[in-house]
C-alpha cells in the first residue's frame, strides 16, 4: 500500500487506486501525526464518496479520533469550519475531476493545507501502518472513537456567505446564472446569491452520484455561456465539483477566468486602499498581460508554483489578502483560509454592483491577454525525470520568442500529465511554439 501526496491531496480512481483500505490506514496515520480530539469530514455528491468518507472515519476513530461526518459540503466550507471549530478536517473529493474518480484533502487544525513536512510524516506512518509492523497499541473501551453526523453545522458556512462577505442585499439588481457543476454547492449557492439580493437562475444543481461534472460546470461552461446570452443575464458563475474555484460569463457569453476576476478585484481592493503592501499572489501559470496590467496599476505581484497551496503559503508569508489560479482557485486571504468558488463570486458580483459596471468592461481594464496555448500531453505513467530530460528544447523555445513571450513546460501534480504553455504576440506562433514542444515530449514520452 503505497500513497503520495499531489499538489492537492491523494487523488485517483475510487476503489481501485484509492480503496477503502487506504483511506481507512490514512484516517489513522492522520490521527497520529495532526493529533485531534474531533475531526471533521465533508464530500462532495460522488458516489464513491459515502465510501470513502466512512473508511477514512473509521481510521480516524480507530486511533481515538471523536469524527463528525459533515455530508455534501464545498471543500471550502470544510476548511471555514476546521477553522471555526479548531478541529482537523478532511473532504472527500476529486475536484473537477469526472465522478470515477475521488480524493481525500486534509485540513489542519485552523482550516490550514499540510506542509510537505507534514505530508512526508503522513506518508511515513502509513507505511508503517501498512507493513503491519507497528509496535504500538489501538486504543480499547471507552478510547476507541466515536462517527456521528451532523450536517447542521454547514450552516455555520452558509450563514458566514450569506452575512460576512459583503453587505446584506449588495448583489440587488444582478441577473446572474449560477452552474453548479452538479456538484457540492448544489444544495446552497441558489440560496445564498438569492438572499445577498440577486435574482438568481441555476444550472446543474440535480447530483445523482454520476453527474458531476459531466459537461457543466468550470470545465466546461459552454452551457452557461449559452445561458446567460439567451436569458439576457447579467453574469454567469461555473463552479467545479467541490466549489473551491469559479469562472466568469460575461453578458455577451465571453469567458472570465481566474487572473481577470483576480485583477479585477486586485484593482477594487487598491483603488479602496484596502490591498495589502499592494501587492497581489499569483502562480507562473498567470498570463503575462496580468504581470503588465498589475504594474501599470502601481501593484506588485508574487509569483509562485502551480498550486492553491504555494499561494496561500505566499500570502501568509507576506501579510498579502487575495492571490489566485488562473484555473479559477482565488483566495480572499482575509476572509477565507483557502481558494472558495461562492465567496469569490460573491466578491466579484460585489465590485460590479458598487462600480456600476458591466463584468465585460470591468475585465477589459483589468488586463488584456496575450494570446496563450496550453497542450495537455498524456502519459503512459508519472516519469519523473523527464522534465530534465526536455531541458535544452524547453531553453531553444524560449530563446525563439524572447521578451515577447513565456514558456512553461511542467508536470501535473495530480495526473501523469505533462503542461505545455506558451504566450505569444500572436496565436499562430503560440500554436506553432506549443505543439511543436508537445510533440517532443509525447516523442520522448513514449521512449522505454
Amino acid at each position: 500500500m503505497t500513497l503520495k501526496f499531489g499538489t492537492d491531496g491523494v487523488r485517483g480512481v475510487a476503489n481501485h487506486e484509492l480503496t477503502p483500505e487506504l483511506a481507512l490506514t490514512l484516517g489513522r496515520a492522520a490521527a497520529r501525526v495532526l493529533g485531534g480530539r474531533r475531526w471533521l469530514i465533508g464530500s462532495d455528491t460522488r458516489r464513491s464518496g459515502t465510501l470513502l468518507s466512512a473508511a477514512l472515519a473509521a481510521g480516524l476513530a480507530t486511533e481515538g479520533a471523536q469524527v463528525v461526518d459533515l455530508g455534501v459540503v464545498p471543500t471550502p466550507g470544510v476548511a471555514f469550519l476546521s477553522a471555526r471549530e479548531s478541529s482537523p478536517a478532511a473532504m472527500i473529493s476529486a475536484s473537477h475531476n469526472a465522478f470515477g474518480d475521488n480524493g481525500i484533502k486534509i485540513f489542519a487544525a485552523g482550516g490550514k493545507k499540510l506542509s510537505d513536512e507534514i505530508e512526508l510524516q503522513l506518508e511515513a506512518e502509513l507505511a508503517v501502518l501498512s507493513s503491519h509492523g507497528d509496535p504500538r497499541p489501538r486504543p480499547s473501551g471507552e478510547d476507541v472513537g466515536t462517527i456521528t453526523h451532523d450536517p447542521t453545522l454547514v450552516d455555520a458556512y452558509q450563514l458566514h456567505l450569506e452575512s460576512e462577505v459583503v453587505q446584506p442585499g449588495a448583489l440587488s439588481g444582478l441577473k446572474v446564472v449560477l452552474d453548479c457543476a452538479n456538484g457540492a454547492s448544489s444544495a446552497m449557492a441558489s440560496s445564498v446569491f438569492t438572499h445577498l439580493g440577486a435574482h438568481v437562475s441555476v444550472l446543474h444543481n440535480d447530483p445523482n452520484g454520476i453527474n458531476i461534472n459531466a459537461e457543466c460546470g468550470s470545465t466546461y461552461p459552454r452551457s452557461l455561456q449559452d445561458a446567460v446570452v439567451e436569458m439576457g443575464a447579467d453574469v454567469g458563475l461555473a463552479f467545479d465539483g467541490d466549489a473551491d474555484r469559479v469562472l466568469a460569463v460575461d453578458a455577451t457569453g465571453n469567458m472570465v477566468d481566474g487572473d481577470e476576476i483576480i485583477g479585477i478585484c486586485a484593482i477594487d481592493l487598491h483603488s479602496r486602499s484596502r490591498l495589502a503592501h499592494d501587492t497581489v499572489v499569483v502562480t507562473v501559470m498567470a498570463n503575462l498581460g496580468f504581470h503588465q496590467s498589475m504594474a501599470s496599476h502601481g501593484i506588485k505581484v508574487v509569483s509562485t508554483d502551480v498550486g492553491d497551496r504555494y499561494v496561500l503559503a505566499a500570502l501568509d508569508a507576506g501579510g498579502y489578502v487575495l492571490g489566485g489560479e488562473q484555473s479559477g482557485h482565488v483566495i480572499f486571504r482575509d476572509l477565507a483560509s483557502t481558494g472558495d468558488g461562492m465567496l469569490s463570486g460573491i466578491c466579484l458580483l460585489d465590485v460590479m454592483a458598487r462600480s456600476n459596471k458591466t463584468l465585460g468592461e470591468l475585465a477589459s481594464e483589468a488586463m488584456v491577454r496575450l494570446p496563450q496555448v496550453l497542450v495537455n500531453v498524456r502519459l503512459a505513467k508519472r516519469q519523473p525525470s523527464l522534465m530534465e530530460e526536455l531541458t535544452d528544447e524547453i531553453q531553444q523555445a524560449k530563446d525563439s520568442l524572447g521578451d515577447r513571450g513565456r514558456v512553461l513546460v511542467r508536470a501535473s501534480g495530480t495526473e501523469p500529465v505533462i503542461r505545455v504553455m506558451v504566450e505569444a504576440p500572436t496565436e499562430q506562433e503560440a500554436q506553432s511554439v506549443a505543439q511543436s514542444l508537445a510533440r517532443i515530449v509525447q516523442e520522448r514520452g513514449a521512449q522505454p
